[in-house]
C-alpha cells in the first residue's frame, strides 16, 4: 500500500485522466449516420450468387436499409457518438 502512495505522489501514476473514446473501425465501414440521426446499413445477401436472384430482389437489396431501433444505440456507441 505504501508503494502505491509513493508512486502516486511522485506523479508516476495518472489517476484523473480519462481515456479517449475510440471509434470501432469495422463499424465505421459498415454504418453511416444521416443528418437527421438515422443509422443506415447495407443489406445482406446482395453480392453473392446474384444469378439465382430476381432483378427486383437485387434492386431492393442495393438500397440502404435503416438499423432497427433495438440496435441503434449499440451501433452509435461503437461509432463513438453516444
Amino acid at each position: 500500500m505504501d508503494d502505491f502512495k509513493a508512486k502516486k505522489e511522485e506523479g508516476g501514476m495518472s489517476m484523473g485522466k480519462k481515456k479517449k473514446m475510440k471509434t470501432n473501425r469495422s463499424a465505421a465501414k459498415r454504418f453511416r449516420v444521416t443528418r437527421k440521426g438515422k443509422v443506415m446499413r447495407e443489406h445482406a445477401y446482395a453480392w453473392h450468387k446474384t444469378g439465382k436472384k430476381r432483378r427486383s430482389t437485387l434492386r431492393r437489396l442495393k438500397r440502404k436499409g435503416q438499423v432497427s431501433a433495438a440496435d441503434k444505440n449499440r451501433v452509435l456507441k461503437l461509432l463513438g457518438m453516444k
